[in-house]
């Protein structure tokens, strides 16, 4: 390996599950954040890993800890409020950078504001890249070579097997709630366009069953377009709860309605809130292994009532711990010089279909059914 990985939110849940998969892979990476004392604990910890402190809002801070084509690896949210300083230290060093955001919204604007410099710098910037969003991305891009020249939609579908409210961490939760009231892009007619999230519920077939779930945001809409100019739709869709597909419907509606009203936003958080409950910080390694991910990926020609022309359904890990493996397997491909173009990319631009799905499947994400 010839650069240097720079961890940023180490001591943060996702950042050590992150750490875990670096170190089980023997890569040693210096460690960063706002916390001296907890750094050099969590340093200490592992064997005396190198660290800096640095400040995650102030791009010059971190460029100073930045050289070309090092790897800058960040867990820090949420990302619209913490992660832009991150991106652009990023682009204009030409370090490569990979993020665990799930805000579309964040991946949107680093697109538009970081990705021309990025190209100029040799920077390769994968934003998203944990469960939110490759699964999804791979599982879509199979389906739709599976469908050939008469795709034009593609419905992707995230679910979970296993006791799952136990198995997910508060911030999930807490990113969940305020997502109600937050548009969800989706890609409609060749264009970018937002609807209400769980503005729409659909029915995916899971293990045997019908499984309902709500529509949400995802980067498939903003990297899948690019690689097949034939789609007209891509939908994503959370499926976490079946059940409580409808009633959120409902209750996003609701929320929509009376944020907009004067006043409106306390009322919001109370009728959310239950949203919310359960324990603190995130699942243990049991909890985890009790929870499976699982994705659905129909791909049509969007003619009502047609059959699929191909379905593609992956299973794989909990929903963390396939992040932190997919940000450590990432991390040491870009550290080594074995990324894709320089920009804002996705997974399969960044490293190609065949190694993407090779690597998926060594950690457990693999075709079903």
């Amino acid at each position: 390996m010839n650069s240097r990985i720079l961890l940023l939110g180490a001591t943060g849940y996702t950042g050590g599950l992150v750490l875990d998969a670096l170190l089980r892979r023997g890569v040693r990476p210096t460690l960063a954040g706002r916390n001296a004392a907890a750094l050099t604990a969590l340093a200490s910890r592992n064997g005396g890993l190198d660290h800096v402190v640095v400040d995650a809002t102030n791009s010059g801070d971190l460029r100073r800890h930045l050289g070309r084509g090092d790897v800058l690896v960040t867990t820090v949210g949420p990302f619209e409020r913490l992660g832009h300083a991150v991106a652009e230290a990023a682009a204009e060093t030409g370090a490569h950078y990979i993020d665990s955001t799930g805000e579309v919204g964040f991946v949107r604007t680093v697109r538009d504001r970081y990705g021309r410099r990025a190209r100029e710098t040799g920077a390769v910037m994968l934003p998203a890249f944990g469960y939110d969003y490759v699964p999804g991305i791979l599982a879509g891009t199979l389906a739709a070579r599976q469908a050939g020249d008469a795709v034009r939609t593609l419905d992707i579908g995230y679910f979970a097997t296993g006791p799952l409210w136990r198995g997910i961490s508060h911030g999930t939760r807490t990113t969940m709630r305020d997502g109600l009231t937050l548009p969800s892009p989706t890609w409609h007619e060749h264009r970018p366009a937002e609807e209400r999230t769980a503005s729409r519920v659909r029915e995916f077939a899971v293990q045997g069953r019908r499984k309902s779930a709500f529509l949400v945001s995802g980067t498939e809409v903003l990297f899948l377009p690019d690689d097949f100019p034939a789609l007209t739709d891509i939908t994503v869709y959370n499926g976490w709860f079946p059940a409580l597909s409808r009633p959120l419907s409902l209750i996003s509606a609701a929320v929509n309605t009376l944020v907009r009203l004067p006043g409106g936003r306390p009322l919001t958080d109370l009728l959310t809130l239950p949203l919310t409950f359960g324990p603190p910080g995130g699942p243990d390694t049991t909890e985890r292994a009790r929870t499976r991910s699982y994705v659905v990926a129909v791909a049509s020609t969007g003619t009502p009532g047609a059959s699929p022309l191909a379905e593609v359904h992956l299973e794989g890990p909990s929903a963390y711990s396939l992040t932190g493996e997919l940000m450590a397997w990432a991390a040491e491909r870009l550290a080594s010089g074995a990324g894709g173009a320089a920009g804002v990319v996705g997974p399969v631009e960044a490293f190609g279909l065949d190694v993407l799905r090779d690597a998926c499947g060594a950690m457990g994400l693999v075709p079903v059914g």
